[in-house]
């Protein structure tokens, strides 16, 4: 029984590692011909690994060209930092109080922001428009900060693990003296740390990947984030596609960093979520 065990799990192995190279095709061909002159992009057959090398003139002419990515990575990084930092504040805040304050109607309230969930972000689109050109947020990086301030999925995912914290904790701190803020920070929010760690992350994949809001609220070229970058430097650059594919392979970097460095606690919340039901 034991091995044909390990010879089930050794096959399994191996039909999910080429399933996962057939996933990662895309990604090589990609990061292949961000290597390649353009005259060897669509050599048939593929030249996984290029004869002719030309990375440096690719990467040079997307960072330091006539659309500069630095500039857009500088803009991305600060609107994804800032917006994931505050929405992550934000919705542990209001998950805790859903989940460990109790308050007249708190249930239906907290039914009401479930049901902001089900309006599509489209419907609203031209109320926000209008509110942010007259408010004076319009074209501007603090404006596109505040639409993803507050999350809904957020606020009800972390609310899910809050609940899990037994109560007895709480009230223990409560007869040392401790009040709801010093409870939530010192207690329960170390507690689901992972499960905010979680969330971070999908919040800054969410922010970096904005394209909707940025093109409807930035309009100088100068303020434009990597999805708008991508997209004028895709239409400025359409017929060279080592260009284009440097450029894809520049914008997906900072999301691999994120998280090769995020795994950890991404399973951490995961496990935690498992544990809880």
């Amino acid at each position: 029984m034991k091995e044909r065990f390990n010879s089930s799990k050794l096959i399994a192995t191996i039909i999910l590692f080429i399933i996962s190279l057939i996933f990662l095709l895309p990604f090589f061909w990609m990061l292949s011909a961000s290597f390649k002159v353009e005259t060897d992009v669509f050599k048939y057959p593929i030249e996984w690994i290029p004869s002719h090398w030309n990375a440096i003139e690719n990467y040079k002419e997307v960072w330091f060209g006539k659309n500069p990515f630095y500039l857009y990575y500088w803009n991305s990084i600060k609107v994804s930092v800032i917006t994931t930092f505050i929405s992550c504040v934000v919705s542990a805040m209001a998950a805790y109080g859903f989940s460990k304050v109790e308050f007249k109607a708190g249930k239906w309230l907290f039914l009401i922001v479930l049901a902001t969930y089900m309006v599509p972000s489209q419907a609203i689109l031209i109320p926000q428009f209008i509110l942010y050109r007259n408010i004076g947020l319009f074209n501007n990086h603090f404006g596109l900060v505040l639409i993803g301030c507050f999350s809904v999925l957020g606020t009800f995912m972390l609310r899910q693990f809050f609940m899990s914290i037994h109560n007895e904790y709480l009230e223990s701190a409560k007869i040392d003296g401790a009040g709801h803020w010093l409870i939530f920070w010192k207690i329960a929010f170390p507690l689901v740390r992972p499960a905010v760690a979680t969330y971070a992350i999908l919040r800054f994949i969410w922010t970096w990947n904005d394209y909707q809001n940025a093109l409807i609220f930035l309009r100088s070229d100068k303020l434009f984030t990597i999805p708008l970058a991508m997209q004028k430097f895709a239409s400025l650059n359409g017929e060279y596609y080592s260009l284009i594919m440097a450029a894809a392979v520049s914008a997906i970097i900072p999301l691999l960093i994120i998280f090769i460095i995020g795994q950890k606690s991404v399973i951490e919340g995961i496990a935690l979520g498992g544990v809880k039901g």
